[in-house]
């Protein structure tokens, strides 16, 4: 979700910044538009490229802009100035150069006075210094919207990343299945440029249907090598023995080493149906319908019930993918799990310590988590 930052002084200044690059063109564009009077569509939107190579290009496209502002706009109508894709306004070279600070600085102090109710300011940015005089004149005067690209190493993501999803779908009409919406997260991974681009290609495809099932998605997004491990945890935690053998064979295909896929995909998926179910049993915590639920009622747990739990760098826990266990845990008694991670184990040192062949060695480890 975008922050934004309600207008104070004025009506007509407009900033849309953050490092989702992809969604602050598009979002600037959709705004250049609905502010550009239509009666005077032709004079009434004036453009500023703001991408340039150097500090002089810089502070001359900022003077462009100035001068733009205190420029009445033709046959009385109204105008826009669009700076576009202003390209210093971070911490580069360029950004700090003399010549820049300068020129921004005549350009704040415009906009602290104003330049009249007939003139609109829309700045565009994807790398912006926050700590800069500018900025902050831009979080006073003008509506700001910040749109940063989500970070997939960071907790929480995937919630976020899904209620994006979840809002473009319905723009669209789209009827995600849950497994379907996981899968399309995790390989997107939050990315809006990827997202749009994934759901016009499956929008195109359905044609006047509009469910999405979890086939389609294994069918119409490109599958990476993250896609393929979540793939082989999910065949895992549903017991499909035939695919599950049949993923462990992509990955070795695709050059993965046979100890990375055991500790990556395999060990992680056992923990985690171990330590979801555990937790469900423990402190009689329902069967999730989505992930989500699992994490409020994580979170609603006291700090020794969830100390043991695994952690990110960051510290927080990595409860999204318990979530994922908790609905699948049904399938194991907590004994069956019990002796997959030993199972677990025991591959492990095969895999280390003797020449048998890898994929037989994962074959076999399979084969005892899922077999009946």
């Amino acid at each position: 979700m975008p922050k934004t930052k309600a207008r104070t002084a004025t009506t007509n200044i407009h900033a849309v910044v953050g490092s989702d690059e992809a969604e602050v063109k598009r979002v600037a564009a959709e705004l250049a538009a609905k502010l550009t009077p239509q009666a005077a569509s032709d004079f009434g939107l004036e453009v500023i490229d703001g991408a340039v190579e150097n500090a002089d290009q810089a502070a001359a496209r900022i003077r462009s802009t100035i001068e733009a502002l205190q420029t009445l706009p033709f046959f009385g109508s109204t105008k826009v100035v669009w700076l576009k894709s202003a390209n210093f306004l971070g911490d580069d070279q360029k950004a700090r150069s003399n010549a820049v600070q300068f020129a921004l600085e005549e350009l704040s102090q415009l906009v602290e006075s104003g330049f009249g109710p007939d003139v609109a300011l829309l700045v565009s940015a994807t790398e912006v210094d926050k700590r800069r005089s500018f900025y902050k004149t831009l979080l006073k005067r003008a509506e700001v919207q910040v749109f940063d690209r989500l970070d997939s190493g960071r907790a929480g993501w995937e919630e976020e990343a899904t209620e994006i999803v979840r809002r473009r779908a319905e723009k669209r009409k789209l009827q995600f299945d849950e497994d379907a919406l996981d899968l399309f997260v995790l390989l997107t991974g939050g990315d809006t440029r990827q997202i749009e681009n994934e759901l016009e290609k499956i929008d195109v495809f359905l044609g006047k249907d509009r469910a999405v099932h979890l086939d389609l998605v294994r069918k119409i997004v490109p599958l990476s090598r993250a896609g393929v491990i979540f793939e082989l945890s999910n065949a895992l935690a549903m017991r499909d023995l035939e695919l599950a053998l049949a993923l462990v064979r992509r990955l070795l295909d695709q050059g993965e080493s046979a100890v990375g896929i055991l500790l990556v995909a395999i060990v992680p998926t056992i923990r985690s149906l171990l330590l979801a179910k555990d937790l469900m049993e423990r402190h009689r915590l329902p069967r999730p319908q989505t992930p989500f639920q699992f994490i409020s009622a994580i979170n609603r747990l006291p700090a020794d019930a969830t100390e043991h739990l695994p952690r990110r760098k960051d510290g927080s826990i990595n409860a999204y993918a318990l979530g994922i266990a908790a609905q699948r845990a049904h399938r194991f008694s907590t004994n069956e799990l019990i002796k997959a991670m030993q199972a677990c184990l025991d591959a492990n040192l095969q895999l280390v310590t003797t020449q048998l062949d890898h994929e037989l060695v994962l074959t076999e480890v399979v084969v005892k988590l899922l077999g009946d």
